[in-house]
């Protein structure tokens, strides 16, 4: 029995209006991988360390679902690249060496 005094109430709209959560909770910022934003910081310095957490952040993201994928990918480019590189400057030094090795001997005999 309704009171014909009270004022009527609409109901609640089924849809939720944009930019609001449902039930007043509230939307959280986005939690972005830890290991991701190491593997990019550490492509600068250490390629190794870079490629090692860049996979380990794309397999924790694929099952977690949280930010920081292309994070992920960019230290892990940043990082291969950085590894041949350090590789194929290697290799040069030593063929420079194994190709004249007086060249390199400070020695005066």
């Amino acid at each position: 029995m309704t009171d014909p005094n009270l004022p009527n109430h609409a109901p609640a709209p089924a849809y939720q209006p944009y930019g609001q959560q449902p039930y007043g909770q509230q939307a959280g910022p986005a939690k972005y991988n830890v290991l991701a934003i190491v593997s990019l910081v550490s492509a600068f310095f250490i390629s190794l360390v870079a490629i090692i957490t860049g996979h380990i952040a794309l397999g924790q993201i694929k099952k977690t679902g949280e930010q920081g994928r292309g994070l992920a990918i960019a230290g892990l480019v940043l990082g291969y690249v950085g590894f041949v590189g350090g590789l194929v400057v290697g290799i040069v030094i030593i063929a420079l060496i194994a190709s004249n090795p007086d060249a390199f001997n400070t020695v005066n005999s």
